[in-house]
């Protein structure tokens, strides 16, 4: 394995450990020239999963683009790197599980808000995928709306029977 540091194409393995309930293993190296120590991830290679853009393209699925798009938009917000990691885990999880070798940039979207949510709401709003999402949005307009007419509605009764409840 190549040093990230010096270059060198030499290293020793000190501390290998299954991760991502045994999925993935994961190897802390040692360069056996300069001796900077650097981590490594294997994981079994899996048929390509290509995502379909909205204008028709196609590209292959790349979790590192989707991890920087999350870390990106929760960068202010106090969540771990781990529950990133873990989120974009449970995400490639769900699309591979689908058995399609093709996936919406939507659906994928759809996924990473489903978790996002439950680790952090406001981070949403800074997410690359928040405006292909908008559905959502438009049905929380229309339930506040709702909401707020029948408060209205409520509050108007109120004072026209003259009680203060």
């Amino acid at each position: 394995m190549q040093c990230p540091h010096c270059g060198y194409n030499g290293s020793k393995v000190v501390d290998s450990r299954p991760t991502d309930d045994g999925r993935v293993i994961r190897r802390r190296r040692e360069c056996e020239h300069c001796g900077f120590r650097f981590t490594t991830f294997e994981r079994v290679e899996v048929t390509p999963l290509l995502v379909v853009k909205k204008n028709g393209n196609r590209e292959e699925f790349n979790r590192e683009k989707l991890l920087k798009g999350i870390v990106r938009s929760a960068e202010k917000r106090p969540v771990s790197m781990d529950a990133i990691t873990n989120l974009v885990d449970r995400v490639e999880n769900k699309l591979r599980s689908l058995g399609e070798n093709e996936v919406s940039s939507q659906q994928i979207g759809e996924y990473v808000m489903e978790d996002l949510v439950n680790l952090d709401e406001i981070a949403i709003s800074d997410l690359p995928v928040f405006t292909v999402n908008s559905r959502i949005c438009q049905s929380f307009i229309k339930s506040s709306k709702k909401l707020w007419k029948r408060i209205r509605k409520r509050i108007r009764t109120r004072i026209i029977r003259g009680t203060s409840k």
